[in-house]
């Protein structure tokens, strides 16, 4: 297989189906920010995986590449405007909704109560969680642009909401998991 195929030097592609589009239409830009937050997923199990990490960075590598999975699941959904072919695509559902869930509620568990709002930081790989967690936040936003116009699956939705959540989650738990402390913000007067 040729990696370029010189069928995209107009500015139009092809979707899933067979539909040709610009390269700027709106479903483009949703499953085009679902594959720039899959590699940003990858940048973080990358900043993770020191063989000396603790038992919280073995446990988010392990969501985060379940996750990765699950965003090529969403991407190609995303990519497809044929509703037969999409019906054949993997699934995203309640069950994927309910283990972010169960991960966000396992991770909040172990980490203090929020008081105050906190600042991006510290450790290398929680830095890059918050980064990572404001990109599934613009997807986001595509998605439910893409959904004005026509239908998304809900669990989409959902799931990638709740994905920003867990990205949040796993930045504390990283930073906490090596003796971080968390920097509050503090309003400029």
């Amino acid at each position: 297989m040729k990696i370029y195929t010189k069928i995209g030097d107009n500015g139009t592609t092809q979707l899933l189906g067979g539909k040709k589009v610009s390269k700027s239409h709106t479903r483009l830009c949703a499953y085009g920010s679902i594959d720039e937050l899959n590699a940003h997923v990858g940048l973080c199990i990358s900043l993770l995986m020191d063989p000396q990490e603790n038992l919280i960075a073995r446990q988010v590598i392990e969501q985060l590449t379940h996750i990765q999975s699950l965003l090529f699941n969403i991407g190609s959904h995303l990519a497809c405007d044929d509703e037969g072919l999409s019906k054949k695509l993997p699934p995203i559902g309640l069950n994927d909704i309910e283990l972010i869930e169960r991960q966000i509620d396992d991770l909040q568990a172990q980490l203090p109560p929020l008081k105050n709002f906190i600042l991006p930081g510290g450790h290398k790989a929680s830095s890059q969680l918050h980064i990572t967690r404001c990109v599934c936040r613009r997807a986001e936003r595509g998605i439910v642009s893409l959904n004005t116009e026509t239908p998304v699956n809900p669990e989409i939705l959902i799931y990638v909401n709740r994905l920003s959540d867990l990205m949040f989650c796993q930045s504390r738990a990283v930073n906490m998991s090596h003796g971080i402390s968390e920097t509050e913000w503090v309003p400029s007067k």
